[in-house]
């Protein structure tokens, strides 16, 4: 997604939770390479879910290869003709790809001024994306510093209807041990998410 360069004061919990949206759109948007699995074995989780996901996520990436991550993205996400998980809300709402999700979704992106970067093809609704695009609504990328209410009502309308059934999906896959990890720690944070949103006064 195109971004505006500002700078914003963003609470420590705030960037805590976009840096980690930023952190699964970037695993889930390409393969990790050497770099990252090198940044990824460095990283100390908590005793938490999300913590403890964490570090199994960084016990896992020192002893994957890049290639081995290459090859379980691509079985995961590319395949011939197509991958075992297909990571996009109009298939797992509707079972079709280039839905009214997807619809609803660029009708949403349009009134909150986000853009689809240059150079990018695949349909706005894959989960790499939308984490990205909260990760842009809490910290400003977009322009200004969305509230927390606006926060979940975009979290709500389109990432809850299916993320932690994509993130489940993609934590009991078969043909991936790191991406499992990933799945593993995205189901967690979602689930904290959904729980944090709903304590939120209406």
């Amino acid at each position: 997604m195109s971004a505006v360069v500002r700078e914003f004061v963003i609470d420590p919990e705030d960037q805590a939770r976009a840096d980690l949206y930023d952190f699964l759109g970037t695993l889930l948007a390409a393969p990790a390479d050497g770099v990252l699995l090198g940044q990824i074995a460095a990283l100390k989780g908590s005793d938490t879910p999300i913590g403890r996901s964490l570090d199994v996520l960084a016990r896992i990436a020192p002893v994957t290869a890049p290639e081995t991550a290459e090859r379980e993205f691509n079985t995961l996400f590319i395949g011939l003709g197509r991958g075992e998980l297909l990571p996009y809300a109009s298939h797992y709402l509707t079972g079709f790809l280039n839905e009214k999700p997807l619809a609803n979704l660029r009708a949403d992106m349009m009134s909150r001024g986000i853009q689809r970067a240059d150079g990018k093809h695949e349909p706005e609704d894959n989960i790499a994306s939308l984490m990205e695009m909260m990760a842009g609504l809490i910290t400003g990328r977009f322009g200004s510093v969305t509230p927390v209410a606006g926060q979940r009502e975009f979290f709500k309308a389109h990432i809850e209807p299916w993320a932690v059934h994509f993130f489940t999906d993609l934590e009991a896959t078969k043909s991936s041990v790191f991406y499992g990890a990933v799945g593993s720690l995205g189901r967690q944070f979602m689930e904290v998410e959904a729980e944090a949103f709903e304590m939120l006064p209406n």
